[in-house]
């Protein structure tokens, strides 16, 4: 086993995107809306906290040498640290919390660029996010290309923020961050919730139920942790993908059911489309106001 050390470059780069975003939403905490809540603030930490734990924390030296442990990495970057970011509205703190040079500077043309648009009007598709997602996970547990990325540090790290990536897309057209513009009828998230899980269930249960170890590096170990065998810790690696994924995208699924089959539409102070910002800009982009 590898000695463990600190990545300091990913640590620095993850200490300064929550500082920007701690600091925007103080300072959005002194206009009377206060659109961002404290639970919302604790998502982004906690989503921020779960990518450090899949890349840089111990458990990482971990996943060359248990797929068990490198299915985790994946679930918490593509389930659970993505979904808890787009959770905590990342763009009206940061857009405050960031400096006004890189802001005016940067940061606000790209936005305004028509093409920058256009592509982020394609690419937040439901559909176009549902097959980045499911092409994704398929794609990276293709033999070969798993194997890629144990073989090589640079695949390794582009396979992690592709799933990363693909995660904040999928969930994109779920949680409906601002801004987020809904392409569909919210009934229909909990079918491409459910239409999600499938692929993930088919290739769970290959790994589940496979009578052969599939992925080599695995195999040609000479050392096994903890004194797991390479198929038993295919099958647990099966098990996991299997239930956090069924479980993670059902609570959402029924959360939005019930919404959907209320009586009774709960207001949200958050705007929902950036038309809805610049109609009234003094209320949302302003924390003076």
């Amino acid at each position: 086993m590898e000695a463990w050390s600190l990545p300091i470059p990913l640590t620095l780069f993850l200490l300064v995107v929550e500082f920007f975003y701690a600091r925007g939403w103080l300072r959005l905490q002194r206009t009377l809306l206060r659109p961002i809540s404290f639970p919302q603030f604790a998502a982004f930490t906690s989503g921020l906290l779960s990518v450090w734990i899949a890349i840089a924390s111990p458990l990482a030296i971990l996943d060359h040498e248990l797929l068990s442990i490198h299915m985790v990495q994946h679930i918490l970057l593509m389930a659970v640290a993505a979904p808890l970011i787009l959770l905590g509205e990342p763009t009206l703190p940061l857009l405050h919390g960031l400096p006004k040079l890189f802001d005016n500077g940067v940061l606000g043309p790209c936005l305004r660029c028509d093409p920058m648009r256009r592509v982020g009007r394609f690419v937040t598709q439901p559909i176009f996010c549902w097959i980045a997602a499911t092409l994704t996970v398929i794609g990276w547990h293709v033999p070969a290309m798993f194997e890629l990325g144990m073989h090589s540090h640079w695949w390794h790290a582009i396979q992690q923020i592709s799933f990363f990536a693909a995660g904040l897309l999928f969930w994109w057209p779920v949680i409906q961050a601002f801004p987020s513009v809904s392409r569909w009828p919210r009934w229909s998230i909990p079918l491409y919730l459910f239409f999600a899980t499938l692929p993930c269930d088919a290739l769970s249960a290959f790994l589940t139920f496979c009578d052969r170890v599939v992925y080599r590096p695995y195999l040609l170990q000479h050392h096994h942790p903890f004194g797991i065998s390479p198929l038993q810790d295919q099958e647990w690696a099966g098990v996991l993908m299997w239930v956090c994924i069924t479980f993670i995208y059902m609570l959402p699924a029924v959360v939005i059911t019930v919404r959907a089959l209320s009586p009774v539409n709960t207001y949200r102070s958050q705007p929902r489309s950036a038309e809805e910002v610049l109609r009234r800009p003094n209320r949302w982009l302003n924390p003076t106001s």
